[in-house]
């Protein structure tokens, strides 16, 4: 494996087998599989759990690896092009970027989206020219428009409780959130979903449709796998028999960059808040899912998070083992 950057580059076939891995992983370790072998971690955004369970996992299957960030060990980076560097930054992606690398065996970057221009974070612009400058296997931890490793552990935590492929009925549910957040996660989560095979509902007030070639990347999916998607703002008809609701917030393609008519987009969407009385049509053991972190009271309730529906923590602990096996694949010796 060469690359981690998107589902969408894998079969289902192939993404079965990596979490095959991931389960036999857990319960027959491996703790010499990548001995000698080192992991860079170059984190562009802020981390919490990306940063652990890549950490961990390189540690449990018997590697190392060290971290770069800009805030904790790096006197400044510039990554704009044709620029005189006559400022705070001492130092240019352009030679970073490689020489972190070149001290690994593989290299994860983790860049959230700047939000300034719509059509370059939907093509991924600037995660596309961090990895044009590498010659080593790399791993997406979370670029502008995709979060693959945590598509593949939220794909595990269904396998892990029996939740229908085909049939099954996802509700990804835009959340209310005091500021804009970026569409990696929402935009990875709706094709993972689809690539499932499951009947996916996106769930939005007016105004927070997701971008077209989103939608149209996991309808392709959808045809694929046997599953389907749509579009709705309506709650009651989105969460008839629903086996799994997914919360995240997301920025408005219509206000992008701009926060100001954002703000007022979202003002009296408070009641975008996940709560018990939105599972009265779904199934009666419908799971919550949140990637994490989630602010309490605002984008779920106590009594979601903390009671039998919510699988957050199960979800990031997934995160450990599915990045194993991407981790195993990558860099394990083949006989």
């Amino acid at each position: 494996m060469k690359s981690f950057n998107d589902l969408a580059d894998f079969s289902h076939d192939e993404v079965e087998a990596l979490l095959d891995l991931a389960s036999r992983l857990h319960n027959h370790p491996e703790p010499q599989a990548l001995q000698g072998k080192v992991l860079s971690l170059l984190f562009l955004s802020p981390s919490l759990r990306t940063l652990a369970s890549f950490q961990a996992a390189m540690v449990r299957l018997g590697g190392g690896s060290f971290v770069i960030s800009p805030n904790m060990s790096i006197h400044g980076l510039e990554s704009r092009s044709g620029i005189v560097m006559d400022g705070v930054a001492a130092e240019h992606i352009r030679e970073a970027v490689p020489v972190i690398a070149s001290y690994g065996d593989a290299i994860g970057i983790r860049a959230f989206a700047e939000r300034r221009n719509l059509e370059a974070d939907l093509a991924d612009a600037e995660f596309s020219e961090l990895t044009e400058l590498l010659d080593k296997p790399y791993i997406n931890m979370e670029s502008a428009i995709n979060h693959p490793c945590q598509s593949l552990a939220d794909w595990k935590t269904m396998n892990d409780l029996a939740i229908p492929q085909k049939g099954g009925k996802f509700v990804l549910s835009w959340a209310y959130h005091p500021r804009p957040l970026p569409l990696a996660v929402p935009a990875a989560t709706v094709h993972m979903a689809a690539m499932r095979g499951m009947d996916v509902t996106v769930l939005r007030p007016e105004g927070f449709e997701l971008p077209e070639s989103i939608m149209n990347k996991a309808t392709a999916a959808a045809e694929v796998s046997g599953g389907s998607v749509r579009e709705t703002d309506d709650r009651q008809d989105a969460m008839q028999d629903a086996h799994v609701i997914y919360a995240k917030s997301w920025s408005s393609q219509h206000h992008y960059a701009d926060r100001t008519s954002e703000q007022e987009l979202r003002k009296g969407l408070e009641d975008w808040c996940v709560d018990e009385p939105w599972f009265e049509n779904a199934q009666d053991s419908c799971r919550f899912m949140h990637c994490l972190p989630v602010r309490r009271g605002v984008v779920v309730s106590d009594a979601i998070l903390d009671g039998p529906r919510s699988v957050v923590i199960h979800e990031a602990y997934n995160r450990m083992l599915a990045q194993m096996a991407v981790l195993h694949q990558m860099l394990g010796t083949r006989s």
